[in-house]
This record gives C-alpha cells, sequence and structure tokens, in this order.
C-alpha cells in the first residue's frame, strides 16, 4: 500500500494493486470539520484520481474514530466576514462537486457523526457503506443556511422529494438504522468494519473492466432525472463508447477461454 498526502488534512491510500484507491479524511483534531485548506485538499486529491487511468474505484474514509465529518468549519466560520465567506464558496462548493465528478464508482464508509457538509460527502458516492454508530443528517437550517454542498439535491434523488423535505426542514440527526431503512445509506456492517467492508466491495468492482466501470457510471449520472426515451439515448453513447474496445474484445475473450480478463483499461 502507497501514500500520498494532498496539504495537511487528505491522504489517498492505494491498495494492493492500485486500482482502489482511498481518499481519507484525516483532520482528527476537528471531527474532519472543512475547512478552506481541507476543502482545496479534497478538491485536489480528486482531481489527480480521476486523471489516473490506474485507479477504478474510490473509497472515501475517515481517519477519526467517532466522526466521518462534521461538516464546515464553523469556528472558522465565525471569523468571517461577509466578504470571506463569499470568496470561501467556490473552494468549499469545488470540494464536494470534485467528490461527485469522480468518473469512477466512489463508496462512502461512514462512522459516527456524517453531518451536513459530511453526509453531503457520503451522498456524493455511489453507495454509502455505514456501521451502527453512524449518525446522519443536513442540520443546516438549525444555523441559518441551507446545505449547500449538493444535499438539496442529491438527497431527494436518494429518497424521494417529501421525505428529503421532511430531513432538510427538520434539521434532526438520524441514527444508523433508520438510516439504512430510509435508504440514507445502503449497506449497515458490523461495528468499526465500515472502512474494511468498504474496501472488499470497492475490490469487488475494481475487478471489472475499467473502461466499463467509468461508461456505466457516466450513463447512470448522465441518465438520471431523465425520461426513458433520452435515458436510453445516454445510455447507448455509454454504450458505444465501450463497444469496440480492448476491455469488450478482452472480456469476451476471457469468457470463452473460461480464465480471468487481463483488462487493458482501453
Amino acid at each position: 500500500m502507497s501514500e500520498e498526502r494532498f496539504g495537511e488534512f487528505v491522504l489517498v491510500r492505494r491498495h494492493g494493486d492500485g486500482h482502489v484507491a482511498e481518499l481519507a479524511l484525516d483532520r482528527p483534531k476537528a471531527m474532519n470539520a472543512v475547512s478552506t485548506a481541507m476543502a482545496r485538499s479534497i478538491g485536489a486529491a480528486c482531481a489527480a484520481l480521476g486523471e489516473d487511468r490506474g485507479v477504478r474505484v474510490v473509497v472515501l474514509t475517515s481517519t477519526h474514530e467517532r466522526a466521518f465529518c462534521v461538516g464546515a468549519d464553523l469556528k472558522e466560520r465565525n471569523s468571517f466576514s461577509d466578504a470571506d465567506l463569499l470568496r470561501q464558496r467556490p473552494v468549499t462548493r469545488g470540494a464536494y462537486t470534485a467528490v461527485l465528478e469522480l468518473p469512477v464508482p466512489t463508496v462512502a464508509a461512514v462512522h459516527g457523526f456524517a453531518l451536513g457538509g459530511g453526509f453531503e460527502l457520503a451522498l456524493s458516492c455511489d453507495v454509502i457503506v455505514a456501521d451502527p454508530t453512524a449518525v446522519v443528517g443536513l442540520p443546516e437550517v438549525s444555523v441559518g443556511v441551507i446545505p449547500g454542498g449538493g444535499g438539496t439535491q442529491l438527497l431527494p434523488r436518494r429518497v424521494g422529494a417529501a421525505r428529503a423535505a421532511e430531513l432538510v426542514f427538520t434539521a434532526r440527526r438520524v441514527e444508523a438504522a433508520e438510516a439504512r431503512e430510509l435508504g440514507l445509506v445502503d449497506q449497515l456492517v458490523d461495528e468499526g468494519r465500515d472502512r474494511e467492508e468498504a474496501l472488499e466491495l470497492a475490490a469487488r468492482m475494481a475487478a471489472n473492466s475499467p473502461v466499463g466501470l467509468r461508461a456505466a457510471k457516466r450513463a447512470l449520472r448522465l441518465g438520471h432525472g431523465l425520461d426513458l426515451r433520452a435515458g436510453l439515448e445516454v445510455e447507448d453513447a455509454a454504450w458505444r463508447s465501450v463497444a469496440f474496445s480492448g476491455d469488450r474484445a478482452e472480456g469476451v475473450a476471457a469468457f470463452n477461454e473460461k480464465r480471468a480478463p487481463r483488462w487493458p483499461g482501453e
């Protein structure tokens, strides 16, 4: 396993053959509260991972024992002028967008608090794995703002408009069992196993064609919310991008030869 640090608060680990990358939030003294510096580091790490054709899946984790991420750094913001807050906005928004727009499948491993921007980072991933200590929620209206890292758009896409409205308007925190029941998280695993289970899930994903994974994610993301006919056109375009690839040829050959594929990744 290799490690690379982006700024002071973000650590990227590459597992095994490097096809699974772990983006670890590493600001334990602040329970991973997202400061301006941390937001820049998240964006930089995602940019590097997105450009690395060897990376097939990214897992978003936390090094803090009791929290995934508690959201925006309100202590930092308490000293801001209105102009400071306005200048910070594109930086923090860029961090959430960078996770959302990673071109490969993403898995969030959540334990402890995942609140506000912390939950929005998880919502920006394709799959959320959580352990029983997880507490999630979007409490922004309780401090006079709204979810600004994608929460008002990503949450209703997961749980429907009415359920999202109730959660956002009440600002309530949701514990793991209810979060799983409502679809706020996708898998509930044994306590302390969220990171390991997320990495195992990522490894199963990463065994598949890197060309296929990127195209499938593109089709899923671009087609969501479109009417069926338009969505099928998105799917067809994604299919055409892989149909004549080296990965498709290798996948068919490996199937017929009854062996594991050796993906060329092109």
